[in-house]
């Protein structure tokens, strides 16, 4: 029970409210259109300009890795975004290809430092426990803002507009807490929703979210566990609980 600290498990908790403030809305939308790996090649992609300016000297968690990261997966939405238009069928076998480039690319850059383990497995598992209150106000800043303009402007924008606001939060998520909680965050809820109406998804996809997260973090202090791994398990499990139990009600109504 001593795991159980107030003062790590609540920052982690408010960035899992942060993530899932984007994702969901976010989630549905990358259903629906049938681009399931967006989210892990632009988090891998923004996880590369991390990398990148690490190479160069700077502090991972500096305005130059935020701006690198920015920088790459705008670019990476740009590119996928061209491929939406030209790619047809063949779209998400290259947003795959576009994943692993990047993430072997990143082994590359990292090949020889004595560190990059520890720095490969922060960027996929994420270090979401270490979380500090200025950079969830940071994250949070950015996620209102994609909120704002994808509820205001969501029929107006496109797909180019979509995949901007997409590299935007993804960049932000993914440094507080990595590529597989990310991917999670945006898929697994939304599946699970996928056959509801918009007013009932909404509800039960953040119910899942909330759930995953608490639950994940109060295990992982108490099993002393990774936090991310879990966190993405129980995610998993309480949209297959959930989705049970809701199925049921909503189909009754």
């Amino acid at each position: 029970m001593e795991g159980l600290d107030v003062s790590i498990l609540g920052p982690a908790f408010v960035a899992g409210l942060v993530v899932l403030s984007t994702h969901i809305p976010l989630g549905r939308e990358v259903i629906r259109r049938g681009i399931i790996f967006i989210d892990l090649a632009i988090a891998q992609i923004a996880g590369l300009g991390v990398i990148i300016a690490y190479s160069f000297g700077w502090d991972e968690h500096g305005f130059e890795a935020q701006a690198f990261a920015v920088v790459s997966a705008l670019a990476g939405a740009w590119i996928f975004s061209l491929l939406e238009k030209k790619a047809g069928k063949h779209q998400e076998a290259l947003i795959g290809i576009g994943f692993i480039l990047a993430a072997t690319a990143g082994i590359l850059i990292l090949a020889n430092n004595p560190h990059a383990g520890e720095h490969l497995r922060e960027l996929l598992v994420g270090q979401i426990l270490w979380v500090e209150w200025h950079q969830l106000l940071y994250a949070g800043s950015i996620s209102l803002l994609v909120l704002f303009f994808w509820r205001i402007f969501r029929q107006r924008i496109g797909s180019t507009g979509f995949y901007i606001l997409f590299a935007c939060a993804i960049t932000v998520t993914v440094q507080l807490v990595g590529v597989y909680l990310v991917f999670a965050s945006l898929i697994i809820p939304a599946l699970a929703t996928a056959a509801f109406k918009e007013k009932y998804a909404m509800l039960v996809a953040g119910a899942i979210g909330v759930t995953g997260f608490g639950l994940g973090l109060v295990l992982s202090a108490l099993l002393d566990l990774p936090s991310g791994a879990v966190i993405v398990w129980c995610i998993a499990l309480s949209a297959l609980i959930i989705k049970l139990i809701t199925s049921q009600t909503i189909k009754a109504k």
